[in-house]
């Protein structure tokens, strides 16, 4: 088994980026998860946004990255 440099995972130390855009992805189309869902009220709470139940996966990964943009949350 090829070793990784220590903190680093197998992608990261190969320079691939195995995640794919929102708007690629097969599943993108369906319902947003209940975690997503339970995320984005926060965030949209916290950010003095109206939270749309009916968002799918895709749209809903988007609306949480522009969320913690503007929350501050989700930054390293």
């Amino acid at each position: 088994m090829a070793q990784t440099p220590q903190g680093q995972t197998p992608n990261e130390a190969s320079g691939s980026n195995a995640e794919k855009h929102p708007d690629d992805w097969v599943t993108g189309e369906e319902p947003m998860t209940g975690a997503q869902a339970s995320y984005l009220q926060t965030l949209a709470q916290e950010g003095g946004e109206e939270f749309d139940p009916a968002m799918t996966k895709a749209e809903a990964s988007k609306r949480i990255e522009e969320l913690q943009a503007k929350t501050g949350r989700g930054s390293a």
